[in-house]
């Protein structure tokens, strides 16, 4: 679809222990990454400490949240934690809101009678308070009262927005700056994202909207055993083609691929089994980086 070079990034997954954070964030800036990924999954890490530590002990490097969950978080005090950090770290900071896992909000008792409903107002409400604007809205989630921030980002915060289905990958185009694909997806769901945001939106927005696409990876001895064993908790079959494992060559083929299907970031998904974590960070950066351009 495309032949420019995608942005490449790496996820911390929150399998991996918070106080690992740090080491992991300057590495994948010193070996050249453009981003760094962040999940919020109950009932592991902040997705918003995180990402404030990562970008106080960078310098260059982007991070991304994604994706915070909708029923977990009043939008008014959501659009003040990003705000803040896209004060402290102009034009680094990239927002993410999806649906959340719906058993989770069940757990906590903030599962929504419509997910959708809520995305819808909750994007709409929190693009407006990013963008600095006075929001009085009476939604059937989202309720808010002359609300206006006093500091809001100097510059625009890109606002991603994630979902599986086809009315919530529809809203994204619509509403948000760039559709968030979940982790473990193959080459169908990058496609079928792709036709669908231009169907929703089509022509030139279409064409610069943004697509990021978690890649499961490993390289080195035992790769492929570390591989199939991650899509296996994905429940996910071994042999569909979402994870590569390989050496540089071949992750960097992998990630020109996606970015044939419609990719314009790709956030490279280490295992949870995976040896040697800051080497694997460093792998990718110095090593699959310089190939995405030939």
């Amino acid at each position: 679809m495309t032949n420019a070079v995608p942005r490449l990034g790496v996820t911390f997954i929150p399998a991996i222990e918070p106080e690992r954070l740090r080491d992991f964030a300057r590495v994948a800036e010193s070996s050249g990454l453009d981003e760094i990924w962040l999940w919020e999954d109950c009932f592991k890490e902040s997705g918003v400490a995180s990402a404030a530590a990562a970008l106080a002990w960078t310098e260059r490097i982007h991070v991304g949240v994604g994706l915070m969950p909708a029923p977990l978080r009043n939008v008014a005090l959501t659009a003040m934690e990003i705000a803040t950090m896209a004060r402290l770290f102009p034009g680094r900071v990239i927002a993410g809101v999806g649906h959340g896992v719906q058993d989770w909000m069940e757990q906590v008792g903030a599962r929504a009678g419509s997910p959708m409903t809520l995305l819808e107002e909750y994007s709409v409400a929190l693009r407006a308070l990013l963008d600095g604007e006075s929001v009085s809205t009476r939604g059937r989630y989202v309720r808010l009262d002359d609300v206006t921030l006093d500091w809001p980002p100097a510059e625009r915060v890109p606002l991603m927005l994630g979902g599986e289905g086809p009315k919530s990958i529809r809203l994204a185009a619509r509403l948000g700056d760039g559709n968030l694909l979940p982790s473990a997806v193959g080459d169908d769901d990058v496609r079928r994202t792709r036709d669908l945001i231009a169907q929703e939106i089509g022509g030139d927005r279409a064409a610069s909207h943004d697509v990021v696409v978690p890649k499961i990876a490993a390289t080195g001895d035992g790769a492929q055993r570390r591989v199939d064993a991650e899509l296996a908790r994905w429940e996910k079959p071994a042999d569909a083609g979402i994870g590569v494992a390989g050496d540089a060559n071949t992750i960097a083929a992998e990630v020109r691929r996606l970015a044939d299907l419609g990719a314009t970031s790709v956030a490279i998904t280490p295992t949870e089994d995976e040896p040697d974590l800051l080497g694997f960070v460093e792998f990718v950066g110095r090593d699959v980086t310089p190939l995405l351009a030939r």
